[in-house]
């Protein structure tokens, strides 16, 4: 029996094997390749071997005859985006990263590589982790730098090193801290306020009995109510696999926040069940701003009167920079004297890494590298510029922006023009902190432009944008008195623009897949004990782990909608 048994499950595997690839045929021809279109021939781009998980989530859904899922899957996963590498040693980074920079010469198309190894990285987060130390980490650029060679590359260098330092991390955790312990001290106070009125009422009950009037009904005379619970919020189910891969409309004011779109009739997933009365503090991650999690998103402040004077007003104040880091530099004591400000010895080592690898990176000939600059919805204009120029963006080719976001591309663009316009505006001499800022009215921010921007965009710095998740813009959840974590594997987003080197915009080099669409960025715990996501009412996968339900989320509510079939010759 035991052998019939065997026999059997072999004669299953087997045919299995034979027909996956003629269930496969029609999931592959109906794919389409992202950088198939007219603009990506300007400059291929490498598409890297997809993830092993994500063949198998394709596999999944065609044997189940969902092929339109499947297709568009398939079709997200061939797509070009970078390639990441950290935590490997050197002699590791340097094999890889000649094998992928050999593929990608061999195809002619760029590369795309994101370095992720900084000492300290993510504030000891989800993707906690880098090299021990500065020496170490100047050997594995080294060995990057040994595997890339001559060839041409297009270098993401150290996503969130710059708009998340080690003293970023030091005042987030400080807050989380305060956090927990005002918590401990509101649940103190209530158990002893709970204390405080039985022990009231016992006395109440016992003067009653000692007066000889017994309580109505037989009961005592008052009767402590136990306080009601709240019913927690039910968990709305992910999308409907057999619903329709229309993405869900929704718009958002440029420059502007934008709130999470939701198809008419289906209630997306938004909003989490609230731990307590008291709102917990916000993880520094790297996702949307707030004042203990810069990863929140902001609203900028409401525009000024539209009666504006024909001659150029003085603009208005920029809002508070950044009293997360210290930024080299004097500051003025309350009794006029400059009192130097002192760096803590992390961020110091931060920026001399930082520095090191522009210099190594860039000394190559035909390597393009690209700084960390947050993203829109993080720091202001005033608080990442005096970064970047302090981490080597003069010898750079330009920063990066919205790496594993979700900002909206007007709001990155906007961002960036105003970033390279101070860039160049502090390279003449010129205060970083008068520059134009996102939370300006455009029409104050334009006239400042006109004024200090150069006319020459080849003169100033550029940039590329991350729109591998940004499709849906950034979640907001309704309940904004809980730890959403809204970088955190937010529901219902989509893919967004594909990757290209042809923008449209002299500032903008590229948009492209930075972040692996599909890969979880952690196991959100969103301020609960865990393990479940109380969002989405799973256990998420660790970061960088392929997360199948993120992933289908992303293909039906992609904007532009992904590409399932291929269009008929001649049509």
């Amino acid at each position: 029996m035991r052998k019939r048994r065997k026999i059997i499950t072999v004669s299953t595997a087997v045919a299995a094997a034979a027909t996956l690839p003629l269930l496969m045929s029609p999931v592959v021809s109906a794919a389409v390749r992202e950088d198939d279109d007219e603009s990506s021939r300007m400059t291929r781009l490498y598409a890297p071997p997809p993830d092993r998980d994500s063949y198998r989530q394709v596999a999944r859904l065609a044997w189940r005859g969902d092929f339109r899922d499947s297709a568009g899957l398939l079709s997200m996963v061939r797509t070009p985006q970078a390639v990441w590498y950290g935590d490997e040693t050197p002699e590791q980074v340097e094999r890889l990263v000649r094998r992928t920079t050999r593929s990608a010469d061999w195809q002619g198309r760029l590369p795309v590589l994101a370095l992720y190894n900084v000492p300290g990285r993510d504030c000891g987060s989800y993707s906690s982790g880098g090299a021990d130390s500065l020496a170490e980490y100047e050997a594995w650029i080294d060995a990057v730098a040994a595997g890339i060679g001559d060839r041409e590359v297009l270098i993401i260098l150290e996503p969130d090193s710059l708009a998340l330092l080690p003293s970023d991390c030091a005042d987030a955790s400080n807050a989380a801290q305060t956090a927990v312990e005002q918590q401990t001290v509101i649940e103190e106070q209530t158990t002893a306020d709970e204390q405080t009125a039985a022990d009231e009422q016992t006395a109440a009950d016992g003067q009653s009995a000692a007066d000889g009037q017994p309580a109505a009904d037989g009961q005592p005379a008052a009767q402590e109510q136990p306080a009601a619970e709240e019913s927690p919020t039910e968990l709305p189910p992910l999308p409907d696999p057999g619903a329709s891969t229309a993405p869900p409309t929704g718009s958002a004011a440029p420059g502007t926040g934008q709130e999470a779109a939701q198809t008419p009739g289906q209630q997306l997933p938004d909003a989490l069940p609230a731990a307590s009365e008291t709102p917990a503090p916000k993880p520094p991650e790297v996702q949307e701003p707030a004042a203990s999690e810069p990863s929140a998103s902001q609203t900028p402040a409401p525009e000024p009167s539209t009666e504006q004077p024909g001659t150029l007003p003085e603009l208005p104040p920029l809002p508070t920079p950044d009293p997360v880091t210290p930024e080299a530099g004097n500051s003025v004591d309350p009794d006029g004297l400059d009192t130097p400000v002192v760096e803590d010895p992390e961020t110091a080592a931060r920026y001399s890494e930082i520095n090191y690898a522009v210099d190594v990176l860039t000394a190559l000939g035909q390597t393009s590298v690209y700084l960390d600059a947050g993203h829109a919805g993080w720091h202001s204009v005033s608080s990442i510029v005096p970064r970047l120029i302090k981490a080597g963006i003069d010898r750079a080719t330009g920063f990066a922006l919205n790496v594993s976001h979700y900002q909206t591309d007007p709001d990155s663009t906007w961002y960036g023009r105003l970033i390279s316009s101070c860039l160049a505006y502090a390279d003449e001499g010129g205060d970083p902190e008068k520059c134009a800022d996102q939370s300006w009215s455009r029409r104050h921010a334009r006239r400042w432009l006109r004024a200090h921007a150069p006319d020459d965009p080849a003169g100033m710095k550029h940039y590329v944008t991350d729109t591998s998740r940004n499709g849906q813009g950034p979640w907001t959840p309704r309940d904004r008195h809980i730890d959403a974590q809204s970088w955190c594997n937010p529901p219902g987003r989509g893919l967004g623009r594909r990757p290209t080197t042809h923008t449209g915009d002299a500032l903008m080099d590229a948009a492209l897949w930075v972040k692996t669409p599909g890969e979880s960025d952690g196991r959100c715990l969103r301020g609960t004990d865990g393990p479940l996501d109380p969002v989405r009412g799973t256990v998420n996968p660790e970061a960088g782990e392929w997360f199948p339900d993120q992933a289908l989320e992303l293909v039906r509510y992609a904007d532009p909608a992904v590409k399932v079939f291929r269009r008929t010759a001649g049509r």
